[in-house]
Order: C-alpha cells, then structure tokens, then sequence
C-alpha cells in the first residue's frame, strides 16, 4: 500500500472523451489535463458535461490555460487578453468540477525580475477578486517555466503563493531545461516542503534542451521517473502528475506503475 497518493494521467488526451475516460480508469489513471493550448474551445455546458463524465471514471481535471499568455506585455491591451484567456479557462474549470487552472504567467523582457514579480502578484490579485465575485471554485497555479527569459522559477511561485494564496504548478522537466540541466530536484523538494507544500500539482515529461533553456517534451525514461518518484516517497510527498511527453499517455502508465512497485 503506497504511503501517499499519486494520481497520474495524460496533459490532453486526443481522442474525444467519452473514449479517454474510460480507457484512462481501465488503465489505471486517475488525472487528466484539459489543453486549451491555442484557445478555450469548450462551451460552459460541454464542461459541465465533461466534469460529470470525469467524476463517473474517478478522473481529477485540471485545466492548462492557452500559450498566449503574458501579464507583463507592454500594451495593456495583451495584458487584458491574457487575463481574459486565463479567466475564460476559469469559468470552465469552475463547470468541470477542475481544481486548478495552469498557466505560464509572463516574460521579463529587460524589465528586472522583482518588477516583473509585482506585475504578475497585482494581475494575479486583481483575477482573484473576479474569481471570488464569481463564485467559482477553482483555484490560479502559475507554472514553473522552461526558459530563464521567462517568469517562473522555484522561488518566485512560492513566494507567489504565500503572497496570494495562489497556488503553483511544478514542472520539473521545465526546472531541468531551465537550468541547463543543473538542477537539484531534492532541493526543490527540501524548499516545497519548508514553505508547508507537500501536496502538489505537478508535471512531468523528457525533455530536450539549448542554453537557452526548454527546446521540445520528448518520451520520459523510467530512469527519469524514477529519479522524481524516488524524491515523492522520501519527502512524503502527494498530489497529480500530468505527463507532458509526446507519448503522455503510455508514459504516464509507467509512472503509474513505477510509483506502485516503489510503494510495495
């Protein structure tokens, strides 16, 4: 019997869902990521619909908001847009019975990385109030980001999260590509685990990298899954996994499996 609960699953699943569901509770998942990779393409009721479909299979929804994203875009205009991307991708979440909406929160450009910090809190701040007005149940999870000219490293969204009571989405193959390939995944733990988060939204995946940080997702090697998981069962840890790689589907199968014979 594993100490803590992992629920593992694809991020997008290609296949209508009435499909995915079942095949995905068959197969042992119980999470799966909603991709509105290029726009929020779901209606309030088709989420509705998806939410109840989920929750008949035991499958936990998250929500990655679109790509075209930035709170810290020069012209408000692009700024007002991305809030209303991440907003949109609220309002179905909040339908679906989805917990948290993901989202890459901005770039610094040549602004220094504490102004770009106040941006993002204030945009963030001001989203949750419409959140709250709304009444929508769903909670905001900036992600981890895989370039150093992007907002989103570790300390940055803890510090988000304490600050707003934001949540945090952690990409550890992001962490990976941002740095080069230089990064202490048990130091992130060691950091999570002193600021009170043990219980985490995450994602997993390959990855291939420049220095200029993230390149591509590729297929994830069970020697990288169990490098990760390994760090789960020693900090305790418990929460999603969303696989990201080409192959998320079956890659998420072996963590799933992995996770089960290290928690034998």
């Amino acid at each position: 019997m594993t100490k803590t609960e992992i629920k593992f699953g694809p991020g997008g699943f290609g296949m209508p869902a009435e499909e995915a569901f079942p095949k995905l509770e068959k197969d042992d998942l119980s999470a799966a990521e909603i991709e509105f990779t290029y726009g929020v393409n779901l209606t309030n009721e088709e989420s509705k619909r998806l939410g109840e479909l989920a929750k008949k299979h035991y499958i936990q929804l998250s929500i990655h908001a679109p790509y075209y994203i930035n709170l810290n875009a020069e012209e408000r205009q692009k700024i007002f847009m991305s809030k209303k991307r991440i907003l949109d991708s609220c309002e179905r979440a909040h339908h679906m019975g989805a917990k948290y909406v993901v989202f890459h929160p901005a770039f610094y450009f040549k602004d220094s990385k504490e102004e770009v910090y106040q941006r993002v809190k204030k945009e963030i701040e001001s989203m949750q109030q419409i959140i709250k007005e709304k009444g929508w149940k769903i909670i905001l999870a900036p992600e981890t980001t895989g370039k150093p000219s992007q907002f989103g490293d570790i300390d940055e969204l803890i510090r988000l999260h304490k600050e707003t009571d934001c949540f945090l989405c952690i990409d550890f193959a992001h962490l990976k590509a941002r740095y080069n390939g230089k990064v202490d995944y048990n130091e992130i733990f060691e950091k999570l685990k002193k600021n009170n988060i043990t219980k985490i939204q995450a994602h997993f995946s390959g990855i291939e990298f420049t220095e200029k940080g993230e390149k591509k997702h590729i297929p994830t090697s069970k020697e990288d899954w169990k490098q990760i998981l390994e760090l789960f069962n020693k900090h305790n840890f418990s929460g999603v996994i969303i696989n990201e790689s080409p192959d998320n589907w079956n890659d998420a199968i072996k963590g799933k499996k992995l996770w089960d014979e290290i928690n034998k």
